[in-house]
């Protein structure tokens, strides 16, 4: 789920915003924004996973 919310939220920032120089390594291309912007959203949603408690 994160990685598709990342996923999406680094598209729009390539398209909105983006690298007016080209020259970003991140940002001058949409597959690497997307990417890029995927696994850290996926990343940022695992930490709040939360464990089950085995019962013991």
């Amino acid at each position: 789920m994160g990685a598709i919310a990342g996923a999406i939220g680094g598209f729009l920032y390539w398209k909105l915003i983006g690298c007016s120089s080209g020259t970003c390594m991140i940002t001058s291309s949409p597959r690497n924004s997307t990417l890029y912007f995927a696994v850290m959203g996926a990343i940022l949603f695992g930490m709040f996973k939360k464990e089950k408690q085995r019962a013991e």
